[in-house]
């Protein structure tokens, strides 16, 4: 698999507040993808294979008559939440690997009015009961529990947690597309806002928006022809560590990271780098607390070096140790699942972002941490093969 399929289209729309998009999901859908075609140079009738996640509802049989869509030979949609987010590159790299498909738009669709995802699928499907007798009703509680973990148990300080939501804001200051970039995070300002649940103040918390994302995938031979800088696909493993899964908090050992550090080694593994060799991440944070396990997990850095490693230079490009989510990712552009991030990481393949990181060879994009299945991936330029 490895470098066998790479990302050659790219398309997102505007982020908009939660609730408040001027068209329902299945258009947002359908600009992203005509938008990624679009940038790979690629008529999009002659997409044939479409992939998501989570509760996408913008399924190919409802795509495929507006976009005129010729034939659809692969469609399938990766189980569960933002942890499936790179697995969707997995899914689709092999289905263009084993022939099923030559044209893969991989894409994320949000709208509030339309799918109510948070009414009705976070709200009324994803919190268990063993949740709600305890007392937790949202993702900012049952999250919290782990952050306090994180902290508690392993003496993460807080200072970690206020670079990684600076370094966020920082790089969506310079992004026109993102929804916070007009929002200065200072400690002051961070200090004093809300708590939603403790430790998680108001600007730990990703943000919720209606938009939509896609990117396209083709063979690796057929990218060398189209217009666009290719970013292949290393590694995009996708799994749930042993005593994971549905266990509501009650797996053993209890994890405060993202659950992530086999899927890292197998992505390690698979693509032949390290964490070392890593030029910039785009670290999925529904919560910032979750995004530093999930760099733990990977080997960036360890429970006992997070407050050195994380501060606000060591996070942003064009300089730092490792910059991260270097669009503003899920805290400052947006937050539609996550699917902004991989655009992002593609674009600094290409050396296009608001926030470059110089000659950047390999980005990374870590799923949703702490989810019951997640995944993670690295993405490399053609030195990188």
């Amino acid at each position: 698999m490895r470098g066998a399929a790479a990302i050659v289209g790219i398309g997102q729309t505007p982020y908009y507040k939660r609730g408040t998009s001027p068209e329902p999901e299945l258009k947002l859908a359908l600009r992203a993808i005509t938008a990624a075609a679009e940038d790979a140079g690629i008529d999009v009738r002659d997409i044939d294979g479409f992939v998501s996640y989570a509760s996408e509802r913008s399924d190919a049989p409802k795509l495929m008559p507006a976009l005129g869509t010729r034939e659809c030979s692969f469609s399938s949609l990766v189980w569960f939440h933002g942890g499936a987010l790179p697995a969707t590159l997995n899914l689709a790299a092999m289905a263009i690997m084993s022939g099923q498909a030559e044209i893969v738009a991989v894409y994320r669709s949000m709208a509030e009015t339309s799918s109510q995802r948070l009414r009705v699928m976070v709200a009324q499907n994803d919190t268990s009961a063993q949740y709600l007798v305890n007392g937790l009703d949202s993702p900012a509680q049952i999250l919290a529990l782990r952050a306090q973990r994180l902290m508690e148990y392993h003496g993460v300080p807080q200072s970690a947690l206020l670079a990684t939501t600076q370094a966020s804001y920082f790089h969506a200051h310079n992004n026109p597309r993102a929804y916070g970039r007009n929002i200065e995070i200072t400690d002051e300002v961070y200090a004093n806002a809300r708590m939603i649940s403790e430790p998680y103040r108001l600007f730990d918390c990703s943000r919720e928006n209606d938009g939509a994302a896609c990117v396209i995938l083709v063979s690796a031979e057929r990218a060398k022809d189209l217009k666009q800088k290719p970013a292949y696909v290393l590694s995009a493993p996708m799994g749930t560590m042993e005593g994971g899964g549905a266990l509501e908090e009650n797996w053993r050992p209890y994890y405060a990271t993202a659950g992530q550090k086999e899927l890292a080694d197998r992505m390690w593994r698979e693509s032949g780098y390290g964490p070392k060799d890593v030029d910039v991440a785009q670290v999925y944070m529904n919560m910032n607390a979750m995004g530093i396990g999930s760099m733990i997990d990977h080997g960036f850095f360890s429970f006992e070096e997070a407050g050195e490693f994380c501060t606000l230079d060591n996070l942003i490009a064009p300089t730092g140790r490792l910059p991260i989510n270097t669009s503003g990712g899920d805290l400052g552009e947006g937050f539609i699942h996550g699917m902004g991030l991989i655009p992002e990481a593609v674009r600094q393949i290409r050396g296009t972002s608001t926030n470059p990181v110089p000659d950047a060879k390999l980005s990374l994009v870590t799923g949703g941490p702490g989810d019951i299945m997640s995944s993670t991936a690295l993405l490399g330029s053609e030195e990188t093969l």
